[in-house]
Order: structure tokens, then sequence, then C-alpha cells
């Protein structure tokens, strides 16, 4: 079994149920375990337009191989009615593979570590509250890369709908 992290970010629709629905799918599925997910976090889009986007980092333990999780990722967002008409367009639901073990994976269809995940607060601080230690291969410490994204806003909404305001930490 291979522990992986997945990104889950959604910016139309019902995002924060899109976002809850996802993880049962993900759940459903035999060749995985969800062993830990993040609170969501509402943030603004980052190179893109639109609407705020809800986020969240899931951990997984999966015996598929890195494609065949990408390609169930990709499968799980065409349910939900994802579409790419442009880079970066709003969408349904977006499955990022973030991490996959201590693999360094760079093809045509897959790069592990996500590329931008170090420049993302919404990928950083769900991932560093789901695994505080979590060490990136070839780059270091998540948290380390956490100060250098707290000019991002995001902010953790909780269980009762509230937005608790929750600036990225700096230190």
């Amino acid at each position: 079994m291979t522990l992986a992290y997945l990104g889950l970010g959604a910016n139309l629709g019902d995002a924060r149920q899109t976002l809850k629905d996802a993880v049962v799918c993900l759940a459903q599925h035999s060749g995985l375990t969800v062993v830990a997910k993040s609170g969501f976090y509402r943030s603004a889009p980052v190179d893109a337009g639109g609407d705020d986007y809800m986020n969240a980092v899931v951990a997984i333990e999966t015996s598929l191989a890195a494609a065949r999780l990408l390609a169930l990722c990709l499968a799980i967002e065409h349910h939900f009615g994802r579409e790419r008409p442009f880079r970066n367009a709003p969408r349904t639901l977006d499955l990022d593979i973030l991490l996959y073990g201590d693999d360094i994976i760079d093809t045509a269809d897959l790069c592990v570590p996500h590329p931008r995940m170090t420049q993302r607060a919404f990928v950083l601080v769900p991932l560093v509250e789901v695994s505080p230690d979590i060490v990136i291969p070839g780059l270091g410490r998540a948290a380390d890369f956490v100060a250098a994204v707290s000019d991002q806003r995001i902010e953790r909404v909780d269980l009762g709908q509230c937005r608790i305001p929750n600036r990225v930490p700096s230190s």
C-alpha cells in the first residue's frame, strides 16, 4: 500500500457538498482507503477568475499504481460534470494527486509532487493540517513553504456553515 495525498477543489454548484460526495466516492473504491481528511477551506482563485473555491486534502492508502489513481480521479471528476473548456476554468470538481508515497513522477500525464503545490495556500494549509510533518519529496517539509503563501486569502469553513477567518500562519 502507498500513502498518497489528494487535493480536492470546486467552485461551481454546491462545491462543499461536491467535495463531501467526492470523498465518499473515493472511500467506496476497493483500491484505496481514506485515512484522513482536512477541514474545508474557502480560498480565492489563484491564476484564475470566478467564484471562491472550496478546498480540502485527503490522505489515502492505495494499492493502485499512480497512473491508475490518476485515471480514477479523472473518472470521478467526469462523474461530477467536470469540463475543461480552458486552462484554470471554473470547475465542478478538481482532484489532484499531490503526493504518491515518496515517488517523484514526471510523465506527460502526471507530475508528482504536484508542480505548484508549494505555491498554493489552498494546498499547503489543509495538507499540513492532515500531516503536520509531511515532507514533499525532493523539496522538504510542506510546513516550511506556508509562510511564502501567507498573502493568499484562505479561511476554514466549520461544520456549522460559519466562516472562521484563518489567515495562513506566517511561522
